[in-house]
């Protein structure tokens, strides 16, 4: 006959088992809704779309991603890291997807699938207010160019300065705040930044900075990263469907205007990037 402890202890692992079987069959859409709460990874330095107001994070990444929270039911729970760190992070299920947003390039795509495009821009180069010695992109020539590391916007520079009969010196910084910093005290001549992220550098430091015009490079779609796989299709998916929704009500343009200064014509779905 059992012993009824040793009988109710092989019931309990057992039991164990099953549990932990069934959390681990769980898709990320599945867990997600178990606990009640969406993991996003963001770079908290990165105005528009990430930055702190008053000591609290804000941007048109919380706007936005407060109401597709809402329409899943979910709490959004956000963590302030490194680029570089929020990819690994991704590919090994730390967060559900990665904010940003990111450039729609074909090397991403290899790795990650992206959501819904949320806007788009080309590279420009900020200077400093009433500067005469920068009018076009080719006068980078020979200056002084900072751009925030492992940017599209450091990409698409160095493929530009490639072209050019003297080469700029590019400066890497770990983001734009940075940069714009040694910007304004002379340290550098240019930053190259994406278009809508130098419009809000403007708008923050009225009389500081200024653009050269026009813009060069590739005119490149941005939207949030989630990983290529099974286990996260549905999430993709459900979270998809609420950005087309937000899209049809309007609500997109609403944001797109607060923030980028006006509304953006994106595709509806993730664009295939160029080889």
């Amino acid at each position: 006959m059992r012993h009824p402890k040793h009988f109710a202890a092989a019931c309990a692992a057992v039991l164990s088992l099953i549990l932990a079987g069934t959390a681990h069959a769980q898709d990320a859409l599945a867990r997600a809704k178990a606990a009640g709460v969406l993991h996003i990874a963001t770079e908290e330095q990165f105005p528009p779309y990430d930055f702190i107001q008053d000591g609290k994070h804000a941007g048109f990444n919380v706007d936005l991603f407060a109401q597709i929270g809402q329409k899943l039911g979910l709490k959004i729970d956000w963590t302030d890291r490194p680029w570089p760190r929020i990819m690994l992070g991704l590919q090994s299920k730390k967060y559900d997807l990665a904010g940003g947003p990111a450039p729609i390039t074909a090397d991403l795509a290899k790795t990650f699938r992206f959501l819904p495009p949320v806007s788009s821009a080309q590279t420009m180069i900020e200077i400093r207010k009433g500067e005469t010695g920068l009018a076009k992109p080719a006068d980078i020539a020979g200056k002084k160019i900072g751009a925030q590391r492992g940017s599209f916007a450091l990409a698409e520079l160095l493929k530009f300065n490639a072209t050019l009969p003297r080469p700029a010196n590019i400066v890497e910084y770990a983001d734009n705040r940075l940069a714009n910093a040694d910007l304004k005290t002379g340290r550098l001549d240019g930053v190259a930044i994406a278009a809508n992220d130098a419009m809000e550098v403007l708008r923050r430091n009225p009389g500081v900075f200024g653009v050269v015009q026009p813009g060069f490079g590739t005119r490149v779609y941005y939207g949030y990263m989630m990983r290529d796989d099974e286990d996260s299709r549905s999430l993709f998916d459900a979270i998809s469907t609420a950005m087309r929704e937000l899209t049809l009500q309007g609500k997109l343009a609403e944001l797109q205007t607060k923030w980028f200064g006006g509304a953006i014509t994106v595709p509806a779905t993730a664009p295939k990037p160029a080889q």
